[in-house]
């Protein structure tokens, strides 16, 4: 059996980009504020440039590129962007499990929907495997159905 070390939100007051990563917990936490400024060279210390990407959009790119257009897609489509990680484990083999909820207002476009003004919620859920401070492989599943509802409600 694996052994898990577990963080929830009380500890989300600290700060997530200041440091070098701790602990393997640290390197998703630090991914998620790069996405929430929209920081896309910050990926180039968290993320392997091989990252495995096991749940690329089509026609997304590979490897650190794809995570890299994902953090552009968020920083040109939204603003006020904030995640939120609501529960997190390592396991002692370097996997890093990630329940998070991000909160942001849709002003761009966002995969063929203009933008719409509207304050908009997602959440996911983010397997990822860290070695020697970097994401080297991820699995992920976001509500992305959640969220395209909320941007094409019409008042």
């Amino acid at each position: 059996m694996t052994n898990l070390e577990s963080r929830h939100t009380e500890e989300r007051g600290k700060p997530l980009m200041n440091s070098q990563p701790t602990s393997a917990r640290d390197v998703p936490t630090r991914v998620f504020a790069a996405f929430d400024a929209g920081d896309i060279a910050a990926l180039d210390t968290l993320v392997s440039p091989d990252l495995i990407d096991h749940n690329l959009p089509p026609g997304a790119p590979s490897a650190i590129e794809g995570m890299k257009g994902m953090v552009a897609a968020m920083r040109d489509g939204f603003t006020n962007a904030h995640h939120e990680v609501v529960y997190q484990a390592e396991t002692d083999d370097g996997w890093v499990v990630s329940q998070w909820v991000i909160t942001a207002t849709h002003t761009g476009p966002w995969f063929g929907l203009p933008a719409t003004g509207r304050d908009v919620t997602c959440s996911g859920i983010d397997l990822a495997r860290v070695v020697d401070g970097r994401i080297v492989e991820i699995r992920h599943v976001e509500e992305l159905l959640q969220l395209q509802m909320q941007m094409q409600l019409t008042d």
